[in-house]
């Protein structure tokens, strides 16, 4: 059931933002008289599950899922209909319309794209607003795991200041990213501020260790049930532990350290059960564990135990236009810069380039519709800056070189673009086969 609900989303992101994309560059091209062949979701190499034909237009759903397309008459593209370019030129083919035109039509697709991410970030500010923690609300700062953070030189109950010189005022699902992308970081210590460098390569090293948050907040220790093999039949489910050997332990990282100094003994604790504070004696076995397994509270729980204060900010639609809009901006140039950081071989970052296994990974295992259309605006934005890369085959290949025309007032041969399509075609199998080629790997490491 997990897989089907992954897959579901999975395939209807990618079947809405395909669509959309070839949408926009299907409307401009009716808009000025020019003749679409073909508008079909999924390629239909040799042949297509559903066909429709609809007055010039063939609709239909292909069988090989690695995107979409529009066939444009009289256009150099991935068809490479060399038969129809031979023929001359008809009033109603791409070739024959003014360059401008052309060019509206080839940004049609990426405009699309863009504006449907704000369109969707406005309306998820709409209808969920924005539920976080002040940092400031952070008291004892953040938990820091991971092993990359620990070699950068972060330490469990750190506060993070400011990335990049931008202040943190809210921890919300950004701020991982945040210091990902960052260079450096300031943060509070023991009540000291210092600012602490990150690694080039630090991309590079998150791929060397299993997948942890970047930071995360603290966690109390709850006991979720105490296995068969335990001695410490005392705790419950549910149990907060408050307290071991006489040391108090608001969370389970300061938890841990207690019974990692207490290992074989048995101890006195503190728990919270039915909001009534319990005496017990625990066992700590040669491991510095108790037998049993953790569990977890939600942030309504944590809220009213008084360990974070959650805030939540709703929006009126007109004041969401701004909000999402905000939100989209802040993708666009988070994407622009691990791109950026991509084609920097220094960095590492291109091992973590991934395929269609990577992007089906990234959807839950149940349904969420606010994480869903998250992702999905996300994957619109990374649509988008894709297809504007200049290479041929990528709309940002077409729009190039009709540039070129346009401020030279000279076309390049159909000659010329039918090379460039082929080497833009040979470039996209190539990123194609090394991104899904890191899935594989990772796949196989496991990592």
């Amino acid at each position: 059931m997990e897989i089907f609900i992954k897959l579901s989303q999975f395939l209807l992101s990618l079947s809405l933002l395909i669509i959309l994309h070839e949408l926009g560059h299907f409307i401009p091209a009716k808009l000025f008289k020019t003749r679409v062949e073909k508008f079909y979701l999924f390629f239909d190499v040799k042949f297509s599950l559903l066909k429709k034909k609809i007055g010039e237009t063939e609709y239909g759903i292909g069988w090989l899922p690695l995107g979409g397309y529009v066939k444009i008459s009289g256009m150099i593209d991935e068809s490479m209909d060399k038969e129809q370019m031979a023929q001359p030129q008809q009033p109603w083919e791409f070739r024959s319309k003014p360059a401008w035109q052309r060019l509206i039509i080839m940004l049609g697709g990426v405009t699309v794209n863009f504006i449907l991410a704000f369109i969707i970030y406005i309306g998820m500010a709409f209808a969920y607003g924005d539920t976080y923690i002040a940092n400031e609300d952070l008291k004892d700062g953040l938990l820091i795991e991971n092993p990359a953070m620990i070699k950068a030189g972060f330490k469990t109950g750190d506060k993070i200041l400011a990335v990049d010189g931008t202040s943190i005022v809210k921890f919300d699902n950004e701020i991982n990213m945040k210091i990902v992308m960052g260079k450096e970081v300031l943060i509070e210590r023991n009540g000291t501020e210092q600012t602490l460098k990150m690694p080039k390569d630090f991309i590079d090293q998150l791929t060397k260790y299993e997948k942890s948050p970047v930071v995360s907040i603290r966690m109390p220790f709850v006991i979720g049930a105490v296995t068969e093999e335990s001695t410490n039949k005392a705790l419950q489910s549910k149990d907060i532990i408050l307290s071991l050997n006489g040391q108090k332990t608001k969370y389970f990282d300061e938890a841990k350290t207690i019974l990692d100094q207490n290992k074989g003994k048995t101890i006195p604790a503190v728990v919270l059960r039915d909001q009534k504070e319990t005496v017990v004696q625990l066992v700590v076995n040669n491991e510095g564990k108790l037998g049993v397994q953790l569990g977890g509270l939600g942030m309504d729980s944590l809220e009213k135990l008084g360990y974070y204060k959650v805030s939540t900010q709703k929006y009126g639609f007109l004041e969401s236009i701004p909000v999402g809009i905000e939100k989209g901006k802040n993708q666009l140039i988070g994407y622009g810069k691990q791109l950026k950081m991509i084609f920097n071989p220094d960095t590492g970052a291109y091992k973590q380039v991934g395929g269609f296994a990577a992007i089906y990974n990234i959807f839950p295992n149940s349904w969420s519709w606010e994480v869903f259309w998250g992702i999905t605006a996300l994957l619109s934005i990374m649509l988008g800056v894709m297809n504007l890369l200049p290479i041929p085959a990528l709309d940002g290949g077409h729009v190039m070189f009709l540039l070129y025309e346009i401020v030279s007032g000279k076309k390049p041969s159909d000659k010329f673009l039918e090379n460039a399509q082929m080497v833009g075609f040979v470039l996209l199998i190539t990123l194609l086969v090394f991104a899904n080629g890191n899935d594989i790997y990772k796949a196989i490491i496991g990592k």
